[in-house]
């Protein structure tokens, strides 16, 4: 059985969400803020992380950054939900897999948990790519003062 974290300091909502991934299957644990979901990363490393933006103490773009800090647990899948604008969720946290607009109808969010607890982490590019993409980039760009 697969083990869900979600985050989400409205509890209302915490437990529509947890009563539905429990009826496909999945074992969810709940925490009420990034914090408290740091805290319960330390034990079992979940399958996926569904993580409300704005919350107290800490919120969701700070957990997914420390998320994506810790070898240990960079390589879980982080859905973001929010109400918030993505472009504001964007300048704090930016390695989410997925981007949820609440309110969300829950057969797509079934199938998205579906599709990343299956498959993982979309695969992200290495340094190396990313220095062969701006040597690419750049090739036929002069600065001034600069010569080859």
């Amino acid at each position: 059985m697969k083990f869900i974290l979600v985050v989400e300091d409205e509890h209302g909502s915490a437990q529509i969400v947890r009563l539905l991934l429990e009826s496909e299957g999945y074992r969810v644990a709940l925490a009420g803020n990034g914090r408290a979901a740091l805290e319960m990363l330390s034990g079992e490393a979940p399958a996926l992380i569904l993580s409300d933006f704005m919350m107290p103490v800490m919120n969701g773009g700070e957990l997914g950054q420390a998320v994506r800090r810790d070898a240990a647990l960079c390589q879980i899948p982080f859905v973001i939900m929010s109400g918030t604008d993505e472009e504001i969720v964007r300048r704090t946290f930016q390695g989410y897999d997925a981007f949820l607009v609440k309110p969300f109808e829950l057969d797509p969010l079934l199938a998205l948990i579906k599709r990343l607890v299956t498959n993982g982490r979309p695969p992200q590019p290495s340094s190396e790519a990313i220095g062969a993409s701006m040597k690419q980039l750049m090739r036929g760009i002069r600065l001034p003062g600069h010569s080859d």
